[in-house]
């Protein structure tokens, strides 16, 4: 079995870098723009969404998500939350779907975060009470307690 010699292109010998030719030249440009310039089915040709835009909106997912899951592992196991807990969780999640955000301060949390320092601990604590954990806290920071004489 004889091999072919190699077809002569434009920049010499051998086949293009990208593969082969499609058979259709227009063919190749409707395929590689249905989807617009992001490759993602839906969004609309030319519509293109930063890196920080889609971290940002997959935050706000995650936020919102583990507020509901809370809420859900309460339900589930039976446990009442207090009236502060249940209207911190609902004005938290309001406020994430409003804003993306649920605190104002920048030092009161990380940039591009959902919620602040403070919040992530207090949902720590209600998800602990819903799936009814023992509280535990971090030892504090300082002087250590005297040993008793």
């Amino acid at each position: 079995m004889k091999r072919k010699p190699p077809e002569k292109t434009k920049s010499g010998f051998g086949r293009s870098s990208f593969g082969r030719k499609p058979a259709d030249p227009s063919a190749a440009k409707k395929s590689a723009t249905s989807k617009g310039k992001t490759g993602q089915a839906g969004l609309g040709k030319g519509v293109v969404k930063s890196h920080l835009t889609l971290r940002r909106e997959a935050v706000k997912r995650a936020a919102i998500n583990a507020l509901k899951r809370v809420k859900r592992t309460a339900d589930k196991a039976g446990i009442e939350l207090s009236s502060w807990e249940d209207e911190f969780l609902g004005s938290v999640q309001e406020r994430v779907k409003t804003y993306g955000r649920a605190f104002g301060d920048p030092e009161k949390g990380g940039q591009g975060e959902a919620l602040s320092l403070m919040q992530v601990v207090k949902l720590k604590e209600i998800t602990a009470k819903a799936k009814g954990e023992k509280r535990t806290f971090p030892p504090r920071r300082g002087r250590k307690p005297k040993a008793p004489a």
